[in-house]
């Protein structure tokens, strides 16, 4: 991504689980088939994908030459439904909530998140991950972020307590 404009647009979709070796070596062919035939009106997209952390799909699109247009991002939707349902995980569950416990990434529903920020287990400087960020810039400084500057903070803040 390094020689994409950091204006570039970035959709993260976040699987409900970590994903296996084999999982990956799959996900990772289909992801390039994709990318590389992915286009928005008869025009190919600038487009690359990359997986962290075996947990996050992330698409990314420079649009300096052509825009992902609503159609070409639609057959973005469709390919990573298709993708859920062949690995069998959930891609577009807003309510399950990615943190950093150390330097492993784990996932709970929105219940279990409150719970953990209740416990203290979360606190105000625990890493969190703001999937809705939009462009490559925004991925790059503000996707892993401290629970106190994010949007869980705005959701969840009234929960956090002794941090």
């Amino acid at each position: 991504m390094d020689n994409f404009d950091n204006n570039s647009r970035v959709w993260i979709y976040q699987s409900n689980r970590e994903l296996t070796s084999d999982e990956m070596n799959w996900l990772n062919i289909q992801l390039l088939a994709f990318t590389s035939d992915w286009t928005a009106h008869s025009n190919s997209l600038k487009a690359k994908f990359e997986v962290r952390y075996n947990r996050f799909i992330i698409l990314i699109v420079d649009e300096r030459a052509h825009n992902a247009s609503g159609c070409s991002i639609d057959k973005s939707v469709n390919f990573m439904k298709q993708m859920e349902q062949s690995l069998k995980i959930n891609l577009f569950d807003r309510f399950h909530i990615a943190f950093k416990e150390g330097e492993t990434v784990k996932s709970v529903e929105r219940d279990d998140f409150e719970q953990l920020i209740i416990e203290g287990t979360i606190t105000a400087d625990t890493i969190v991950f703001n999937n809705l960020v939009s462009t490559k810039a925004e991925l790059e400084k503000n996707w892993e972020t401290p629970f106190k500057n994010s949007w869980h903070q705005q959701v969840f803040g009234n929960l956090v307590v002794n941090n």
